[in-house]
């Protein structure tokens, strides 16, 4: 009889089913255990393993791939390793993307305006504004994207909000001009303030107490930061303040406006492809415009940098970046969701702040950079107190 054997008969014996007057002599350690070992092996009814070598032997229920030597488990569960892999690298791949266009859609125009010292603003925006709309009508061309198709009824409803999305792009314009990048990041906060108190007076919403909190603290920020910003410039600053509250309004307004817009369109619904095309294409003949009513018409044909091929390049470079933005976001928000969106927005705003100083040679002191950091930090305690 091998050592198997002898085992499985001792555990045999000692379970007093057979022989209970039998008094079983004392076995040796090593056998106790082996037997032992036999038994929980035997007993096993899923993927049995020996504890003494830690050999993974599969049972009769699973099947296994022969070229490989995978059970059906075993290739279950490499593959949702894989797709929770996949979606987190979507998710940093979309984060990502998001955050680079972002920054360097205000870069690259701070660039244009004041690196060329380029000084037609609503111009810039009206080029940025027709390489957004030739772009997703080849994509709407193709396939690749739906849109929907501009009637004089869509256009009607959405014509006044369309004059606030231009307003607000001009100011922007004009404000970061004369302002550096860090401080327009800043002051952008105030946005966050009037849109808080629109929604109170307006939609009857209340807010806890850690967001007026977080709205304070933005305002404190953007005071102390203009009594301390070195390059202080009162007209940047009232354009800044302008595009602050023409934000707040397209912002309250946006949501209403396409409740009564998707009623009025052949599906149903209003797409963020169908926003792009709509504002842009609206804010082309009101663009062209506000060109000859700023007289930005004398300069353009006056300025030596329409005949630079580099400056072309930039400029259809930002285009780019303005629908990036568009296209990037709603994957990013696709792949996480308003929570995660809303927290990186505000992050966001820090590695754009110190390039903007480093980047453009901002003159600042300790104080200012103080202020600077205090309204970062509140914009990111805002966005977590509007989470909870």
């Amino acid at each position: 009889m091998n050592l198997s054997r002898k085992a499985s008969f001792y555990s045999l014996l000692t379970s007093k089913s057979i022989a209970p007057n039998f008094v079983a002599p004392e076995l040796p350690d090593f056998l106790v255990k082996f037997s032992l070992r036999i038994r929980v092996w035997e007993e096993s009814d899923s993927l049995k393993e020996d504890l003494s070598f830690g050999v993974k032997i599969p049972s009769n229920n699973d099947e296994v791939d022969v070229e490989t030597g995978r059970t059906e488990k075993d290739r279950g569960k490499a593959f949702r390793s894989k797709r929770i892999l996949t979606i987190h690298n979507q998710a940093l791949l979309s984060g990502l993307a998001y955050c680079f266009s972002s920054c360097s859609m205000i870069l690259v125009n701070k660039y244009v305006l004041s690196s060329y010292d380029f000084n037609a603003g609503i111009s810039l925006m009206l080029y940025q504004n027709f390489v957004s709309v030739v772009i997703v009508s080849f994509l709407n061309f193709c396939g690749i994207i739906t849109t929907e198709p501009l009637t004089w009824r869509l256009i009607k409803v959405w014509l006044p909000v369309n004059f606030i999305f231009v307003g607000m792009l001009v100011t922007s314009m004009f404000s970061l001009k004369y302002i550096n990048v860090a401080m327009v990041t800043v002051l952008k906060n105030v946005t966050n303030v009037m849109t808080a108190v629109g929604e109170m007076y307006l939609f009857n919403k209340h807010h806890d107490n850690r967001v007026w909190a977080s709205l304070f603290l933005m305002i404190i920020s953007a005071i102390s930061g203009g009594f301390t910003d070195l390059s202080f410039h009162a007209i940047g600053y009232t354009w800044q303040f302008l595009n602050c509250f023409l934000t707040a309004s397209y912002s309250l307004t946006l949501r209403r406006v396409m409740d009564t817009a998707k009623q009025v369109t052949k599906s149903g619904d209003l797409n963020e492809f169908s926003m792009v095309m709509l504002n842009n294409t609206l804010s082309l003949p009101l663009g062209i415009l506000l060109i000859f009513v700023f007289n930005e018409v004398d300069y353009l044909s006056k300025t030596p940098l329409l005949a630079s091929p580099t400056f072309w390049l930039v400029i259809t470079f930002s285009g780019f970046l303005g629908l990036a933005i568009s296209f990037t976001s709603m994957w990013f928000l696709h792949q996480t969701g308003a929570t995660t969106y809303s927290l990186v927005g505000s992050l966001n705003k820090i590695p754009l702040s110190i390039a903007g100083i480093v980047l453009f040679n901002v003159p600042t002191s300790l104080e200012n950079s103080a202020s600077i950091f205090f309204g970062l930090l509140a914009g990111v305690l805002f966005a977590r107190a509007k989470m909870r």
